[in-house]
């Protein structure tokens, strides 16, 4: 879920308890499967399967158990999914895209609505709120020694823009180069968290009043704990509350 900081948001996955880290291994695992479904089962010639086994392993998922996955999905008799893409408003004007990957579209759309009307929010049409976020890659890593080299090291590698806090940092770059960016940050000798397309706000919404910053909590705790649910983007200023 976007924020000011990946960083957070990628350590508090991995702090999930074994019920909901079940959730997270469902999740990726339908993204794999649609990786596979649109590039084939080779993670060399598939360069969103390979950023996805990365994204896995990050999250502590067994090997076996993306393995399990790619062997399915590259079965005849493999569920098929499909991506789709939600957008909406929260308590206070929130932008929020809600992306899903889904064997029954019906299903989700009425889920995804659910919340939305349940927690004072506004379920929109495509495009309503998309053209407020701007798509980039972004490599998490960690193992940053020193601040200077890791500058050095990302522009090198083809960084349009990138932080730090301590050991950490946030690579930024164009989507198409994700893979590429990764994988030289990870030859540098930087441990890659995750790299992922991400939707980033052009801007941020506060929210003073308590009641709306309950709703926008609970809004975004449904949808994340529904297993059709991949990603949420908002452009709530959490940071600041």
């Amino acid at each position: 879920m976007s924020g000011h900081s990946k960083w957070k948001n990628i350590m508090h996955k991995k702090a999930k308890t074994d019920a909901q880290r079940a959730k997270v291994f469902t999740k990726i695992g339908k993204e794999i499967a649609i990786a596979v479904r649109d590039g084939g089962p080779e993670p060399t010639s598939n360069t969103r399967l390979r950023d996805l086994i990365a994204k896995a392993k990050g999250l502590n998922v067994p090997n076996d158990n993306i393995e399990r996955v790619i062997k399915k999905a590259s079965g005849a008799d493999g569920v098929q999914y499909e991506m789709l893409t939600y957008e909406g408003y929260g308590p206070g004007g929130v932008a929020i895209i809600v992306e899903a990957a889904t064997d029954n579209r019906n299903r989700t759309a009425g889920e995804v609505r659910h919340y939305f009307d349940k927690f004072g929010g506004n379920l929109g049409s495509t495009g309503c709120v998309s053209y407020l976020f701007a798509e980039k890659g972004v490599v998490v890593v960690s193992g940053i020694k020193d601040e200077d080299e890791f500058m050095e090291a990302a522009l090198d590698c083809g960084a349009l823009d990138f932080t730090s806090e301590g050991e950490n940092g946030e690579v930024f770059t164009d989507v198409s180069e994700l893979t590429a960016v990764r994988e030289a940050l990870e030859a540098k000798g930087y441990t890659v968290e995750s790299a992922d397309p991400e939707k980033i706000p052009s801007n941020y919404v506060r929210l003073d009043d308590e009641d709306m910053k309950t709703k926008m909590t609970r809004l975004l705790d449904a949808l994340e704990d529904n297993d059709d649910v991949t990603e949420v983007w908002h452009n709530w200023d959490e940071d600041e509350e």
